[in-house]
């Protein structure tokens, strides 16, 4: 993770403003959901997917998740927090960096934030050409336990997933490839490690995501693929970040200019109903010291540019002063 470099988005100590944050992260995670929902739920399609990815997995003896299942299912007290792990802390620690990345490191706040936003829309491209199987959903003749309805009572999840129960209609379950809970993980891992400032943080930024990638293979959510997916997501949008930022801070610097613009050419209001523009200036007499306008009483004063024939009267220095007034003491003496 040291390899991974971070870029600085804003000047220090110029916080993002929050309330063009929430608007912001919301559309993201709107999209994102209902994605997921949108995606036509082709069941045979998904379960094609799902079993093509375990067949390959078998060709290289890379399904990790047979024994992680058994080992879950064998075990409830490794099962039991595994599940609580998978429903909830996708949901509570990657907000809870987010919020504090804004708070603390404003200066990479707008990177951090871009970099998770962007790896999560092309998980959304994911699903959406990808429908996958989760193996817990496969036939049972392929050796699955869905650890989730197997220790259900012990949580707020029923048979779908990690939704509460009676809202399973709210998630799409063949929404398996990439898995977007290990490259969410992987997000939290490199800012906790990135920025934590003990030894204990830096651990778990290594942990976090290990230990989350063990959870969706053990409880029969993911494939060992999935997570490896959901890993390269988080690479390519790592990559796309920056360049994202520089296209939006062009976007913004134009729509900023055309504002700009549209606001130069209106004339600065001075008084009732008088205007001015730079360059012009509004003195109440003319050069010869008469009052502006025709000379007759009340009659309005006209507005005249300064010229270069305008001159101020030069005012006496104290000295001089002085010696004028001692010049005409000494005439009246003679």
């Amino acid at each position: 993770m040291e390899s991974v470099r971070m870029y600085r988005t804003a000047p220090l100590g110029k916080r993002p403003r929050w309330w063009t944050e929430l608007p912001l992260i919301a559309v993201v995670y709107a999209l994102y959901s209902a994605g997921r929902l949108l995606v036509r739920q082709d069941v045979q399609t998904a379960v094609d997917h799902g079993l093509s990815i375990l067949d390959l997995e078998k060709t290289f003896r890379i399904n990790f998740e047979h024994p992680l299942n058994r080992l879950l299912t064998d075990h409830p007290a490794l099962g039991i927090p595994a599940d609580f792990a998978y429903a909830s802390l996708h949901y509570i620690l990657t907000p809870a960096l987010l919020i504090w990345a804004f708070r603390r490191r404003p200066a990479d706040y707008r990177f951090l934030r871009s970099w998770l936003m962007i790896s999560t829309l092309i998980g959304l491209i994911g699903f959406t050409l990808l429908p996958t199987c989760p193996p817990r959903l496969l036939d049972p003749a392929e050796g699955f336990v869905d650890t989730m309805r197997m220790y259900a009572e012990y949580g707020w999840w029923g048979g779908d997933a990690s939704a509460p129960r009676g809202l399973g209609g709210m998630t799409n379950q063949y929404a398996a490839m990439p898995s977007l809970h290990v490259g969410w993980a992987l997000w939290c891992g490199v800012v906790m490690y990135r920025y934590g400032r003990t030894t204990w943080a830096k651990i778990a930024g290594v942990v976090y995501p290990l230990s989350i990638t063990f959870v969706v293979m053990g409880t029969a959510n993911h494939y060992f693929l999935d997570a490896v997916a959901g890993a390269a997501v988080m690479g390519v949008g790592l990559l796309l970040a920056k360049p994202g930022l520089r296209v939006a801070d062009r976007l913004m610097g134009r729509l900023s200019r055309s504002a700009g613009k549209e606001t130069a050419g209106t004339p600065a209001n001075v008084g009732a109903g008088c205007e001015t523009s730079a360059g012009t200036a509004l003195p109440r007499g003319t050069a010869s010291g008469s009052p502006a306008g025709d000379g007759s009483r009340g009659a309005p004063e006209r507005l005249r540019e300064a010229g270069a024939s305008d001159q101020i009267p030069r005012q006496p220095a104290t000295g001089e002063a002085g010696d004028s007034r001692a010049d005409g003491a000494a005439t009246a003496a003679r």
